[in-house]
């Protein structure tokens, strides 16, 4: 999952390696917005509870400190895990707009002699059009932080992110770091990560593609760098004793199984060092795999692969190893990419000798994150295993992280869920009834469409079902008719689905236009819902004709007239009327004939971004509004006939409405946009747009907000925000 999550192209400007700014500490209740526009007022900000949905890309037990761990992820940021509250606690939410491409954690570090030291390895795409890494470091655990800018990218959400930690605190000097990166190749710090310089005596040379430096390990006072772009017989494993002279690591394996050195882990009591092997970085695209571990006070390797069952025949790489740091010879490492089968934790207590499968003996308790059924009887036992950690402080308590969730066990067989405060889902699609029993319904990447019965738990029923879906690409509700819900999204057993009751339950449209199997794109309902529009985008971009239904989606029929891949907005209160932008030529068009034909109306507006977003003002016809980014929000009352520039926004990327304040009689506007040069922050106005107050704070960002916003039409203030890797956000006034 998260494989393609690429929600903005936005380019990060990198700097020289030296030391930036000390971030606002950690504030998870109350916070003051401190830059408003007209001023400013407070406001609460948590998250919506779903648990987990993203991929855990690593997980790290200090090996000095009883219940002190870290959490990273690919685009959601880091975690710190509190013991007393049992649960995580995000540390990258003070990254703002500009900073979206540090929400992606490549790596980080511990120091083992100073517990309070942590370190983060923070570039989401190394991409031409993504902006340079950032190493922060922090002496209060996350608390607070200093910044170092670099010279170079890393990936986050690209191949390999779950390999081993590519940055490490020297077993021989704490102030020295090590950095591995994908095509710069090995970096060194001497002075805890505050400047970075190439590290002389690497031997392999940096590639412009493949993986570069795939895992940074110690064992003992020496340090073991994994190499991902080796190949079959090319030395991937290198050495070195006194931090500056570098060389393979003689007799290490080769062949396919063991191309890309995934993870290692070190046995102190034994002195060997297990290493896992792919021969792809994965987390897909694994076929082999094996197991080996080296004595290094002999540097004698064994293969200590586990055995395959007989006739077994599935294909897999090998991704977590984790060292019992109490029990000499006590090793776990998770199976990666195992399809057919399903993947599986193996754990050896004889140093590889002999395994133990743990799935077959494992009980799950998902009651807490009911989505992880998957839309069947019982959850499986996961999917992209790379993050995997044993507690050093409890041999029995074994944690591993998939593509969606981090399950950790005890007593080695009843699992659930550890994920408390971590969640990572990117949202797509809001939407907050006016009637009913749920304040919210959300559209998700990778997770679909869930019903919000609560906002502080994760919906009992799941994921939305019949059919299951993937990534959601439309949700919308018949304004006269709230029971009324149409959803759209990426499935293999229909793209389609309506609900009578709200959206708690579904069924799926007895037909679907055949556009819809490889590009279903947005969908709208009119204002009663007789009519639904169905506008097709395939994931590479391709636009392509809508599509019209008068009877629930029994029988389509192609809009010649509607502009190709647009969003299709329905009129609140007029089931006649619906309305379309084509961003290619900044033109609107509206239909009054039921979606049948449509027609140009103004034209001349911003063009060129086809993340515009043209919203409707609930109760009223022909009330329009278009955010248009950088180049600012724009209105028409007329249905669409002239616009007009709002003259109090600078930049408008998502807009929405909620309950009027007291005396009010207008809809509040949310945004996520500037109305003051160079702070992109979430904005209300209680007085149709002539002025507004920004309502979050420098402390609650969460880098990319631009996807979608909207209020509660039954609480004023209260307001739900989409993000890119930080799930959904909501915030009251204090």
């Amino acid at each position: 999952m998260h494989a393609s999550r690429l929600s903005r192209r936005a380019v990060l400007a990198g700097t020289a390696a030296t030391a930036a700014l000390t971030a606002v500490p950690l504030s998870p209740g109350h916070a003051r917005a401190a830059e408003g526009a007209s001023g400013a007022t407070a406001y609460r900000w948590r998250n919506v509870v779903i648990g987990g949905t993203g991929f855990v890309t690593g997980v790290l037990f200090h090996p000095a400190v009883r219940g002190l761990a870290y959490a990273r992820t690919d685009i959601g940021g880091a975690y710190r895990w509190d013991r007393r509250a049992a649960r995580w606690v995000p540390l990258l939410d003070h990254l703002g707009w500009d900073d979206w491409n540090l929400l992606g954690v490549e790596a980080m570090a511990v120091d083992p002699a100073h517990p309070d030291r942590l370190y983060l390895a923070l570039g989401t795409y190394a991409q031409p059009w993504a902006g340079n890494g950032a190493i922060l470091r922090s002496a209060d655990r996350g608390a607070t932080w200093q910044r170092t800018d670099l010279t170079v990218k890393l990936g986050a959400n690209e191949d390999g992110r779950g390999t081993g930690e590519r940055l490490l605190v020297d077993p021989r000097d704490s102030d020295t770091l090590w950095l591995g990166t994908r095509h710069d190749g090995l970096l060194k710090s001497t002075d805890r990560g505050a400047s970075w310089g190439p590290a002389t005596g690497f031997p392999p040379a940096p590639t412009a593609t493949g993986q570069g430096v795939t895992l940074l390990v110690a064992a003992g006072r020496a340090v073991y760098a994994g190499w991902g772009d080796g190949g079959g017989t090319a030395p991937n494993l290198f050495r070195t004793t006194d931090g500056t002279t570098w060389h393979p690591v003689p007799g290490q394996p080769g062949g396919a199984a063991a191309k890309v050195p995934i993870r290692a882990a070190y046995d102190r009591h034994t002195r060997e060092l297990y290493v896992t092997y792919a021969d792809a970085p994965g987390p897909n695209g694994q076929t082999d795999g094996s197991v080996h571990k080296l004595a290094t006070g002999t540097g004698t390797w064994t293969d200590v692969t586990p055995a395959r069952p007989d006739g077994s025949a599935d294909t897999f790489g090998y991704g977590g190893v984790a060292a019992d740091a109490r029990r000499p010879g006590t090793v776990v490492v998770s199976t990666n990419n195992r399809w057919a089968a399903v993947d599986t934790l193996y754990r050896t207590t004889d140093g590889g000798r002999s395994w133990t499968s743990l799935k077959e003996s494992a009980v799950f308790d998902v009651s807490e994150t009911p989505y992880l059924r998957w839309g069947e009887d019982r959850p499986k036992f996961g999917w992209w295993i790379q993050a995997l950690a044993v507690d050093p402080y409890d041999s029995r308590h074994i944690v591993y992280g998939t593509g969606a969730t981090l399950y950790g066990t005890r007593d080695l067989t009843r699992w659930a869920p550890e994920i408390r405060g971590l969640e990572e889902t990117s949202v797509t699609q809001l939407i907050s009834p006016p009637t009913g029993a749920a304040h919210l319904l959300s559209g998700s990447r990778d997770i679909g469409v869930m019903y919000h019965e609560r906002l502080t738990a994760s919906p009992s029923r799941g994921m939305a079902t019949n059919p299951v879906s993937g990534s959601a690409t439309g949700l919308a509700q018949a304004a006269r008719r709230p029971a009324y819900v149409v959803r759209a999204g990426w499935g293999d057993h229909g793209n389609g689905a309506y609900s009578t009751d709200g959206g708690r339950t579904w069924a799926p449209f007895a037909a679907q236009p055949p556009l819809a199997k490889d590009a279903p794109g947005p969908i709208a309902a009119g204002a009663d819902g007789g009519v639904l529009l169905w506008s097709f985008v395939h994931w590479d971009g391709t636009r392509h004709p809508a599509h019209r239904s008068a009877d629930n989606g029994t029988t389509w029929t192609e809009i010649p007239s509607f502009p190709k891949g647009a969003t299709p907005v329905a009129d609140p209160a007029d089931p006649a009327c619906f309305y379309a932008y084509d961003t290619d030529t900044g033109t609107l068009y509206a239909s009054t004939d039921g979606g049948r034909t449509f027609a140009a109306r103004a034209g001349g507006l911003p063009a060129g971004d086809s993340q515009f977003e043209l919203v409707a003002a609930p109760g009223r016809s022909g009330d329009l509004w278009l955010s248009a980014k950088e180049n600012g929000l724009y209105r028409s009352t007329d249905g669409g006939a002239v616009f007009r520039k709002v003259t109090s926004c600078r930049a408008c990327h998502t807009l929405g409405f909620g309950k009027a304040a007291d005396g009010a009689d207008y809809p509040a506007l949310y945004q996520v946009g500037s109305v003051r040069p160079g702070l992109t922050a979430v904005h209300r106005s209680d007085d149709e747009a002539k002025t507004w107050v920004r309502i979050n704070d420098d402390a609650h960002q969460w880098g990319w907000t631009g996807e979608t916003i909207t209020g509660d039409p039954r609480v004023h203030g209260r307001v739900y925000l989409a993000t890119n890797g930080r799930g959904i956000q909501y915030g009251e006034p204090v």
